[in-house]
């Protein structure tokens, strides 16, 4: 029960950011924010198809690396609760969102199960400058229109 409300909780937080007026890459972010964001979450993701825990561990902000401890618990975690994310079948970026110090970005993901997902990658800047992500929520996918 505990997890359901965590994901709950999660589902909650992710809503309630986006309704916040997220602000477009244009109005926020310098295109080499953006290519500095994107190339973080690429070189995670070739990672994870390595298995190389230590390079996808080194991604994360610190408080991920804390909470995890080690490369080993950070790839079990993600191998159990973000398949999509650790085995994507098909990753398209979407626009950046900024909303004051808050860095967002966006992945619709097509999983191994041709599910689609959004995975909306949290980017925390480090004092040197450097992006690592500080956390991902996956929130399905619903069809536009109708």
């Amino acid at each position: 029960m505990h997890c359901v409300a965590q994901r709950f909780a999660m589902l909650l937080v992710a809503a309630l950011w986006l309704w916040a007026a997220p602000l477009s890459a244009a109005d926020g972010a310098s295109p080499a924010d953006a290519a500095a964001i994107r190339s973080v979450i690429e070189a995670q993701l070739a990672a994870f198809r390595r298995d190389d825990g230590a390079a996808a561990f080194s991604f994360a902000a610190p408080a991920i690396q804390r909470q995890f401890g080690t490369p080993e618990r950070f790839m079990q975690m993600v191998r159990t609760g973000y398949a999509p994310v650790y085995r994507p079948r098909q990753v398209f970026f979407q626009e950046l969102l900024v909303h004051g110090q808050r860095w967002a970005q966006p992945l619709l993901i097509t999983a191994q199960d041709d599910s689609v997902l959004i995975a909306i990658y949290n980017m925390e800047r480090q004092p040197d400058g450097t992006w690592r992500i500080g956390g991902v929520v996956l929130l399905p996918a619903r069809a536009q229109g109708a």
